[in-house]
């Protein structure tokens, strides 16, 4: 099972866009976000140099912050200083951009448009199952958003067209989850994990017309996204970033 690949036009049309954006977040003033697609230079590039060039071309705007990545469902409030343990994080102040790695695990970017806020979610099956995208929602709400006006946007992760996993992930999902498997050619199933996060959103406030989606698969392009699945231990990341412009 895999992925239609569209036209080799759309393709190299793709491949001349560096930064994916979601169309849901483009009328909001002030706001800087993406989802960074890899390029002819980054086979080379460290985790940590990825994430120093991402900082530099990002300094007019404002300070970036990064997590130290656990698959847990820790949602710190910005600012902090280096990378705390956690996978998830507020901004409720101007100049404070969060940013995500993943390869393959999910993105979720979500927006207060009225208040000025931002959160950004690292959600992979363990972080889904913790509910660190509603965690993330709550702490919005704890700063005094209101969740049914927020905006989001979930990047590219690996789609169910490629997501095969063990029996033993159904069990942590719970019965309430079951609608999220599917099954696969090789008699295995396939997850969801961007609708998990989907119905997450929706049943911690959000209106699903406010929840937008790059639907495409890490592992089916390789020519734009890094996977862990694909390329091992060896693989890029993905950054995606989100946050208020300063001044």
């Amino acid at each position: 099972m895999r992925c239609a690949s569209g036209s080799i036009a759309r393709r190299e049309l793709e491949r001349l866009v560096t930064h994916a954006r979601a169309s849901i977040f483009d009328s909001i003033a002030g706001l800087v976000h993406g989802f960074e697609r890899r390029q002819a230079l980054d086979r080379s590039e460290t985790r940590a140099e990825a994430r120093a060039r991402l900082a530099a071309e990002l300094a007019s705007s404002g300070r970036l912050l990064a997590l130290h990545q656990v698959h847990g469902a820790v949602v710190h409030v910005a600012p902090w200083e280096g990378t705390p343990d956690g996978d998830g994080g507020v901004a409720t102040e101007a100049g404070l951009l969060l940013s995500i790695e993943t390869a393959d695990c999910l993105p979720v970017l979500v927006v207060d448009p009225l208040e000025r806020r931002v959160a950004a979610v690292h959600a992979g099956w363990r972080g889904t199952t913790a509910g660190v995208a509603q965690k993330a929602v709550q702490a919005l709400a704890a700063q005094g958003s209101r969740p049914e006006n927020l905006l989001a946007a979930l990047g590219p992760s690996i789609g169910v067209c490629c997501y095969e996993v063990g029996e033993e992930l159904r069990a942590a999902f719970g019965p309430e989850g079951q609608a999220f498997f599917t099954p696969g050619p090789r008699g295995r199933p396939h997850l969801n994990v961007r609708a998990a996060n989907l119905a997450q959103l929706v049943e911690s406030g959000l209106r699903h017309e406010h929840i937008d989606a790059i639907d495409e698969c890490t592992y089916c392009r390789p020519d734009l996204y890094h996977s862990y699945r694909r390329d091992g231990p060896g693989a890029g990341r993905t950054l995606s970033y989100v946050g208020f412009r300063k001044g």
